[in-house]
């Protein structure tokens, strides 16, 4: 999700340390964690409200689809997944029809 390498969480551990101190890194780290936790918990309710709320048949909505290049992405594939269906009546108007006549005069 974010990216972050071995590198990247080494640095930010050494990086704690100077900041807040040996002594004090447990009770940051605990309460950052619990932060995180409250986050976590404070968003999954929230999207199991928006479904209560929805209302039924939003059962299996799925809140990471709302994002709008997600929606626009899934609008734009079903438009350029849909072809013309060409059925057996189609084909037999197109050849009755008489050819279009040409008039030198509308030119």
């Amino acid at each position: 999700m974010f990216d972050i390498g071995s590198g990247e969480i080494i640095g930010l551990a050494i990086l704690g340390m100077i900041l807040v101190g040996p002594d004090r890194l447990p009770k940051a780290a605990a309460d950052a964690a619990r932060f995180v936790r409250r986050v976590r918990d404070l968003t999954s309710g929230a999207g199991d409200e928006l479904k209560k709320n929805l209302g039924p048949g939003f059962e299996n909505l799925d809140i990471r689809d709302l994002t709008p290049k997600n929606l626009i992405q899934k609008h734009v594939l079903d438009v350029v997944d849909d072809k013309p269906k060409v059925t057996n009546s189609t084909k037999a108007v197109r050849a009755n029809k008489p050819p279009a006549q040409f008039d030198p005069d509308m030119l």
